[in-house]
């Protein structure tokens, strides 16, 4: 068994996508190279079926255009959180504190990305909730298009369309994970972030780096070949309050590599309704899960102090 790295960071919001980067390269020296972070769709491969149009006005949305959008959505984004940072532009405020008393911190980068991202989902699926860690504001809203083109990589692994109730699918949006990272120029942590949710349970997972060579559709769902500088980990324990969309994208990776997350009293985490998660969580891979959680039941008591 591979050394089993641990985490504990009461501060560790924007640590947390190295979960979804960290276990993912774990294992992509094994059995899952080249694998979607596309989990419990159902089906059985076939002949490819005739692709329908995006829900306009509720109906149904097929989630291999959702995914080829979110692939979309974060490299254009990452497009622009490393434009604003190359420019210098940061214009770096506080938008706020966290529950732990740190500077909540807002830049060019994060508004920008956020823009294009959010408009090009909501243009792409106008009937669908999207859940944004930035404020939208409608007086500066952008159309952009998506011209219906599905990847082959996508196209490969998803041979036939899989249609869920519009009502049904939530995004959340993270446009700049590791925003403290990225005034301090630390580019590596940085990413942007797309996830899918059905029904409240993470189905789609997309993370970007922007400031890797892995850019574009080669985003870490697609990677066929590892990055050596990620750092690895088994476990992961977060203790604190945390938002969804710090971790849905990576909660969506783990689940579709056979990993788990839940709160730390073992729960399921909800993709509706609020945007945060109390208490903290456990996120696992190649461990007993529930033998973890019973090992730490107080844990989730300090979360709640």
């Amino acid at each position: 068994m591979a050394p089993m790295g641990i985490r504990l960071s009461p501060l560790g919001v924007a640590v947390f996508c190295l979960l979804g980067l960290g276990v993912l390269y774990h294992l992509y020296s094994g059995f899952l190279a080249g694998r979607f972070s596309l989990f419990g769709l159902g089906g059985e491969p076939g002949s490819g079926a005739a692709r329908p149009a995006p829900a306009a006005d509720g109906g149904t949305v097929d989630l291999r255009e959702l995914l080829a959008v979110s692939v979309l959505a974060a490299a254009r984004g990452g497009e622009e959180v490393r434009r604003v940072r190359e420019s210098n532009a940061l214009h770096e405020k506080s938008k706020g504190k966290t529950r732990e008393g740190a500077d909540e911190k807002m830049t060019s980068g994060d508004v920008l990305s956020n823009r294009k991202m959010f408009y090009l989902l909501k243009t792409a699926f106008p009937s669908v909730q999207i859940n944004t860690e930035e404020h939208v504001d409608a007086a500066d809203q952008e159309v952009i298009l998506w011209d219906h083109n599905i990847p082959e990589d996508i196209l490969r692994e998803i041979t036939t369309p899989k249609e869920v109730p519009a009502e049904s699918v939530t995004v959340w949006i993270d446009p700049l994970d590791a925003t403290q990272e990225y005034t301090e120029d630390l580019r590596n942590y940085v990413t942007t972030m797309v996830c899918v949710a059905v029904n409240g349970k993470p189905v789609l997972g997309v993370i970007h780096k922007p400031f890797s060579e892995y850019t574009g559709y080669k985003v870490l769902a697609l990677l066929d070949v590892p990055d050596k500088s990620q750092e690895k980990a088994d476990l992961y324990i977060h203790v604190t309050y945390i938002k969804k969309w710090d971790i849905c994208a990576g909660n969506a990776i783990l689940k579709a590599l056979g990993g788990q997350m839940t709160t730390l009293r073992g729960e399921e985490i909800s993709y509706t309704g609020s945007d945060g998660v109390e208490g903290g969580l456990l996120a696992s891979i190649k461990m007993n899960h529930q033998a973890l959680i019973r090992k730490l039941p107080d844990l989730e008591k300090i979360g709640h102090n």
